[in-house]
């Protein structure tokens, strides 16, 4: 594996990991910031419904109910992924799982993201992502599971 791949793999790692809350923890929201540029957008595209977020946009609503209580034992994790790697850009393309209790309800999910890398003087970061999760299946979802928000 290459240096570049293992830079790119810490980042994703980093960027998931930010919102775990798990055992009572603290989501360390701030990562996101440091795994992206800081024009990055990250678009939610769910339902048809399309959600552009710069990144104080994106962090804001995450932090307030990741430490409210209302999304408790929350963790997202990469199950698989395909990246390309051209000089000073790459490309990520990920399968990912959540599970959580939401107001309460557990709930299970999962879907796609894509990511795109760029290299930067200070190293590699994210300059955008995209995601859409998987139609929820009922027997793993409460009625009130988000849908990737």
């Amino acid at each position: 594996m290459s240096d570049v791949k293992r830079e790119l793999d810490q980042l994703m790692r980093t960027f998931l990991g930010a919102f775990d809350n798990t055992g009572g923890g603290r989501p360390r929201l701030e990562a996101v910031r440091e795994v992206f540029i800081p024009q990055g957008m990250i678009i939610k595209n769910v339902g048809g419904e399309t959600v552009v977020h710069d990144l104080d946009g994106f962090i804001a609503p995450r932090e307030r109910i990741l430490t409210d209580g209302t999304l408790t034992e929350f963790r997202e994790w990469e199950v698989d992924e395909r990246t390309e790697i051209f000089q000073s850009i790459a490309h990520r393309f990920s399968e990912y799982r959540k599970a959580g209790c939401l107001d309460g309800t557990w709930f299970e999910g999962r879907g796609r993201k894509t990511t795109q890398f760029v290299r930067t003087p200070a190293g590699w970061r994210m300059s955008s992502m995209a995601w859409d999760d998987a139609p929820a299946d009922p027997a793993c979802i409460g009625p009130l599971a988000p849908t990737g928000e």
